[in-house]
Parts: structure tokens; C-alpha cells; sequence
């Protein structure tokens, strides 16, 4: 068994997954506010509630840059203590396993290539769309993470005047719609052809990042999660029309892009992560 952990600013979900199954579920509030140790102490709690003698190992995906050697995590979104939380030794000090440390995105990536859609891939890329735009890669059948943890991090380049991630997330909608994507999206489904015509644009901004990631890295597939990818089939259209000036239409017609559609898709990647490792 492996334990997955996903730590968000607000809260932490913990499971024990076993071939692929998530088998149980701690959720818990992060006491964001408190000092590092009470912090660390209330993720420890909920590990300690699923763990037993068949785990092998722990993988956790933390919304932060990490020093991914050593499993230090930098200033964690919402929790201020954590400027410098030292993950990796606290975990394997604490229940005597392995565990590996990445950030949110990368194990949103390797959790599709070991558990969801892209498992028949060994070249591919995760794209987390929701609040923000998140990147993770997988080359030769392994997560890249970079010497710096910072491979994928495409949402941070100059697009228009913003950046791509304000373009390819839930700003895109503040901005254009003056409304929250999730508003919009209840719209688009009650056939609203504003709505249905905002997603569409959304999908031709989206290609430019995926023609960054076919340029940078030629995946065989781009797999999207995050609360937007529920909208795929909204803005496909839109996408595979900005696509067309991809400059290798080849490519185009071999590339697979699909929305995740695994469950507890944030702790299956966190486990996945100590899967990767492993390997």
C-alpha cells in the first residue's frame, strides 16, 4: 500500500491506495494559520489513520516549489509557516518509509501516466486547469521535474499582456465574462450561446499553451484535469481550431488530448509520486 497525500492551503487529503485503488480517504482543514510544526502535525494525523504495517511508501503533492532531492518545500500557498518545511525528513522520520515530494501539477501528470488515461504513453503532458494553470511532464516513461522543479511551469510566460495562465484559467471568465468559471459553465450547459461562445474562445487561448508544450516537449498526449477539464467538450472545438497554425499538422492528427477521468485523482497522483521514484 502506498499513501498518497494531497495538501492544499485550506486542506489536506490523505488515502491509502493499493494496485491503483484508492481504498479509504482522510480529510481533514489545514490549520493554515498556526506554526509549522502544528501544521505538520495535523497532516501526520491523518496519515497515522490509514497507515499500517503494508505500507511501502508516501508521495505528496504540495501546491509549492520543491527541492524534489530533498523534499523541501518552499512557501506553501495559505500557510505562511511554511517557508521552508523540510517534508521529506519529517515523513520518513516520523513512519520510518520512503517518501517523495513534488509539487501539485507534476503529480497531477504522473498520476495520469501511472493510474489514468495516460498510462499507454511514455512521453506526455498533465495540464491542471481550474484557479490556476499547472504543467507537469512525463518523458521516457518518467516524471521531468528539472533541476529546479520548475519544467512546465509554461503558465508564467508573457501572453498579451498577462500571462498564459490568466488566459488558460479561471481568470479567463473573471475577465471576459465578468463571472466565475463555474457560473459560466452552469450557463454554457443551460445553452446559453454567450457562455458556449466564451468557452470557445477559451479553448483557441488554451492552444497556445498546448502548441508551447508540443514545441518544448512532443508528448504523444496532453491529459487536462482540474475543475475545467469538465468542460472539454465545450471548448475542443476551439482548441483544435487554434491548433491549426501549429506549424507540424502531423503531429496534430498523432496527438491524443482527452480530460482526466480518474477519482481522487489529486491523491492517486500524490501516491504516484513515490510510484515514479521507485522506478
Amino acid at each position: 500500500m502506498i499513501i498518497g497525500i494531497d495538501l492544499g492551503g485550506t486542506k489536506v487529503s490523505v488515502g491509502a491506495v493499493s494496485d491503483g485503488v484508492v481504498t479509504g480517504v482522510v480529510r481533514r482543514e489545514v490549520p493554515s494559520q498556526e506554526a509549522a510544526d502544528v501544521v505538520l502535525e495535523e497532516i501526520a494525523g491523518a496519515v497515522t489513520e490509514l497507515f499500517d504495517s503494508s505500507v511501502v511508501g508516501i508521495g505528496c503533492g504540495v501546491p509549492s516549489v520543491v527541492d524534489v532531492e530533498r523534499g523541501i518545500v518552499f512557501d506553501v500557498e495559505n500557510i505562511p509557516s511554511w517557508k521552508e518545511m523540510h517534508l521529506k525528513a519529517a515523513l520518513e522520520e516520523r513512519f520510518e518509509v520512503p517518501a517523495s515530494i513534488n509539487n501539485d501539477a507534476n503529480a497531477f501528470a504522473v498520476g495520469e501516466h501511472v493510474f489514468g488515461a495516460g498510462r499507454e504513453f511514455e512521453d506526455m503532458v498533465g495540464m491542471t486547469l481550474g484557479t490556476g494553470m499547472g504543467t507537469g511532464v512525463i518523458v521516457n516513461g518518467r516524471l521531468y521535474s528539472g533541476s529546479n522543479c520548475g519544467v512546465g511551469e509554461i503558465g508564467m510566460m508573457a501572453h498579451k499582456g498577462l500571462t498564459l495562465e490568466e488566459h488558460c484559467s479561471g481568470p479567463f471568465f473573471e475577465r471576459e465574462c465578468g463571472a466565475a468559471g463555474e457560473e459560466v459553465y452552469r450557463s454554457a450547459r443551460a445553452g446559453d450561446p454567450d457562455a458556449i461562445a466564451a468557452f470557445d474562445r477559451f479553448g483557441a487561448e488554451l492552444s497556445e499553451a498546448v502548441m508551447i508544450a508540443l514545441y518544448a516537449y512532443d508528448p504523444q498526449a496532453v491529459i487536462f484535469g482540474g475543475s475545467i477539464s469538465s468542460a472539454f467538450d465545450l471548448f475542443e472545438a476551439g482548441l483544435r481550431r487554434g491548433l491549426g497554425r501549429f506549424a507540424y499538422q502531423r503531429v496534430i492528427e498523432r496527438l491524443v488530448m482527452t480530460p482526466s477521468t480518474l477519482e481522487n485523482s489529486a491523491v492517486l497522483g500524490a501516491a504516484a509520486l513515490y510510484v515514479d521514484a521507485a522506478k
